[in-house]
């Protein structure tokens, strides 16, 4: 016989599995963007010889801005401006 907490364990249950649900497609596109500018720095430095200090304000900002923003980092170290090792 299934009791009255059981269906509330099992209500519970589901809208945990819904909200993570939610969660991990919020999140989906800023993993994917901090993916990308990680990428980008590290072929920079592994093709091309850049040196560019990794901060956690580096990390910020590739992790949210992706290509772009990994671009503004490269361009900073590159001029002199920020993230000079």
């Amino acid at each position: 016989m299934v009791t009255g907490l059981e269906i509330a364990l099992l209500v519970l249950a589901l809208v945990f599995v819904l909200v993570a649900a939610t969660i991990v497609r919020a999140a989906k596109p800023l993993i994917v963007n901090a993916i990308v500018g990680l990428l980008v720095l590290f072929l920079a430095h592994a093709v091309f010889g850049v040196q560019v200090a990794v901060t956690p304000i580096a990390l910020v900002i590739v992790a949210l801005g992706g290509f772009p923003g990994s671009l503004v980092v490269l361009l900073l170290a590159l001029f002199g401006v920020a993230f000079v090792p």
